[in-house]
């Protein structure tokens, strides 16, 4: 032991192994090796360097921790009960049961402390990029000569699993590019991952490769040695042009008699193990959830420093507030989730005379004019902003030495991008969006499903958004996509019919903190729909809305659809009314918000006594079921699509007036085909 490790360190690094495997036992469910292991680097952490307040978890100012290696769920609870979060006792010995705040993985929106919700490997590691990202982009932004308001690290404890997913590839190469310097992550470099020795399938050099990423990268030989440790981590901060990593080599399960093996990677240990690895540590075997009383006082300092370096700072930022009034406003604005005041007067607003455009052009000059009027409104596309229609301003973008600008060049990363964005929201401060084709979500779903779960207010702006992309044929249309956002939980998904709908669609991404939005545009130009003769766009708000009644009302049939199949159905709704059927057509951009609505919207947009219905989508027919009944049916779907110009392809699939106007007089003769019988809403 080095001559500053001292007894009571090692104390205190035991009793949080020891607490956090007593929660693993008890629940007879969880992953002990990790936290046996990894300890030791968490406690040099904590104790020595991160900045926290635990009374106030969300102090604009904190260093960021994310532990990527979310199945290490346990050592992260510990650490903050010990450290003085309000997170009790109580709760760490409900791990991983009903209604706890100790779920499985680490869950932002559940556990006070937690910064990001984690376990799907290598989410966590792009997670803290985006936090990076953000903190470099508030600084730039808002600190001043003498008045520095934004200043801090985000730490991360990784994994060998983490390191293998190609979403790590992705954030760390984006991450060396950008020299984020305050990034420094500890690897838990242990040799085992859950099947066995990692020599099985990960035997590249992987500091060799963070190198050539850009990363400053270290190695502590031995994960025990709080000093090395400690001066590995003081090495990383004095280098500030590159993000670090420190391979800090470890034992799993250390001090268990099934260390070093993949048995303790994700079982408990087992009544025996357990007992064993008690008294290794010098505790009483028969006793568990041990907090000695010195442990509890000398890890309660931290937490007390966290206080007055957070008290020290709000005197600052007050001072801060006085030279600079509007960029104080700004920051505790952003913080809270607030927009500025005007924050909508300069989006567009669109004519017949403006001719057609496609909804990601209208994309685009709603973000121009959203940009104008927020200032911490971040993000970019995954190499594909010109195609998004995402503002570039020329050549100029968030790289080093420019981290005042608000235009990210995310290069082709979908999948890191998506995470990113949602450290990004976690970390506050900033509106994260960003952009791809729909296609490419698939990439990013993984990161989607998180943000969704973590209940982050992210945007994703996915164009090029069917057959009718035409040419680049089935590998780049999407079909599956569009149903199979809107089945991810807590997710606004919005597919507007023209340009007026597609600013709407932002107003309602701009305003929703508490779930992501995804906007789905398209690729071809639309025509904009006369808003003195159509139903508002506002309508968008609510998730679907009348957008043309049928002539002389009493409609007997509704027609139904999304994005720029609407167009296609007021066509053919003209057909119907010359053919002497009185049809109405529902604009329906998201069945979310429309779902949120009372009973008695529902059933005066789409009234029960009319179950005729039609629903129009260039995508998969699942779960339309729910709003055409089974009077019903849909021109969908269900196949790829192909290559040839885009009016071709959605002439050939049906997506025609003719097609339109023979499948309702079908459904009028009471010979709906292709839906399937579930429940419907009525």
């Amino acid at each position: 032991m080095n001559t500053s490790q001292t007894d009571l360190d090692q104390l205190s690094v035991n009793t949080i192994r020891l607490l956090s495997v007593d929660m693993v036992q008890k629940a007879n469910s969880g992953h002990p090796g990790l936290p046996l292991g990894a300890a030791p680097m968490a406690y040099v952490l904590f104790s020595r360097f991160l900045r926290f307040n635990p009374n106030d978890p969300h102090w604009p100012d904190r260093d960021r921790f994310v532990l990527s290696a979310g199945h290490g769920s346990a050592l992260l609870y510990s650490l903050l009960h010990l450290y003085g979060y309000d997170l009790s006792l109580d709760e760490l010995k409900n791990f991983r049961q009903l209604d706890s705040k100790t779920p499985g993985h680490p869950e932002s929106n559940l556990t006070p402390g937690v910064e990001v919700t984690t376990g799907p490997l290598g989410q966590g590691f792009a997670n803290g990029l985006g936090m990076a990202m953000a903190e470099a982009f508030l600084a730039a932004h808002y600190n001043r000569d003498g008045h520095t308001v934004q200043d801090h690290y985000t730490y991360s404890i990784v994994s060998d699993g983490d390191l293998m997913e190609g979403i790590a590839a992705e954030a760390a190469s984006l991450a060396g590019h950008l020299k984020l310097g305050k990034m420094i992550y500890l690897y838990d470099d242990n040799l085992i991952s859950l099947d066995g020795p990692t020599n099985l399938a990960f035997t590249e050099d992987r500091m060799a490769r963070f190198a050539a990423y850009g990363w400053h990268t270290q190695e502590v030989p031995d994960g025990n040695d709080l000093d090395a440790i400690e001066r590995a981590i003081r090495s990383a901060q004095a280098e500030t042009e590159r993000p670090s990593i420190i391979a800090v080599r470890t034992v799993i399960g250390f001090g268990s008699p099934q260390q070093g093996t993949s048995k303790t990677h994700g079982s408990p240990l087992g009544d025996e193990n357990i007992r064993k690895t008690k008294e290794f540590f010098g505790f009483n075997p028969d006793d568990s959830f041990v907090i000695p009383e010195q442990v509890k006082q000398h890890l309660a300092q931290a937490g007390q420093r966290g206080a007055d370096l957070q008290a020290d700072w709000q005197n600052r930022f007050d001072t801060y507030a006085q030279a600079f009034p509007t960029e104080a406003e700004q920051f505790t604005r952003s913080f809270e989730g607030e927009l500025p005041n005007g924050w909508d007067a300069s989006l567009p607003r669109f004519t017949t005379a403006d001719g057609a455009l496609a909804t990601r052009q209208a994309s685009g000059k709603a973000l121009l004019a959203l940009k104008e009027r927020v200032p911490y409104l971040f993000g970019g596309s995954a190499d594909l902003a010109s195609s998004n229609d995402m503002p570039t301003k020329g050549d100029v973008s968030f790289q080093p030495g420019s981290y005042h600008e608000s235009n990210i060049w995310f290069g082709v990363r979908e999948h890191a991008m998506g995470a990113a964005l949602n450290g990004m929201a976690q970390h506050g401060g900033v509106r994260p969006y960003g952009g791809t084709f729909l296609n490419f979500s698939d990439y990013m779903r993984g990161a989607i499903r998180l943000t969704a779960l973590a209940e982050s207010g992210a945007t994703f702006v996915f164009t090029h958004d069917s057959i009718g992309l035409g040419e680049d044929g089935p590998t780049h249309q999407p079909v599956e996509q569009i149903v199979s956002l809107r089945t991810i939980p807590n997710i606004i998904v919005l597919r507007p019919a023209d340009a007026n709908e597609t600013v709407w669609a932002w107003r309602v991404a701009m305003t929703k903190t508490k779930s992501p939005v995804v906007l789905i545009l398209c690729r071809q130009k639309l025509p904009v729909l006369d808003q003195s003769q159509y139903g508002s766009a506002q309508g968008v708000e609510r998730g679907a809305y009348i957008l043309k009644e049928a002539e002389g009302g009493n409609p007997e049939l509704i027609l139904l659809a999304t994005g720029s199949e609407v167009s296609l159905v007021l066509k053919a709704q003209d057909e119907l009314q010359k053919q002497g059927i009185r049809a109405r057509v529902v604009s329906m951009p998201s069945w979310e918000l429309f779902d949120q609505q009372d009973v008695a919207y529902h059933h005066e947009v789409l009234p029960p006594t009319v179950r005729k219905r039609l629903a129009v989508e260039a995508g998969s027919p699942i779960g339309w079921h729910k709003y055409v009944t089974d009077e019903g049916t849909t021109i969908s779907m269900n196949r790829f699509g192909l290559s040839a110009p885009g009016e071709e392809v959605l002439e050939y699939f049906g997506f025609t007036v003719e097609n339109v106007v023979k499948k309702a007089r079908s459904i009028m003769a009471g010979q709906p085909e292709g839906i399937e019988k579930k429940e419907v809403l009525s």
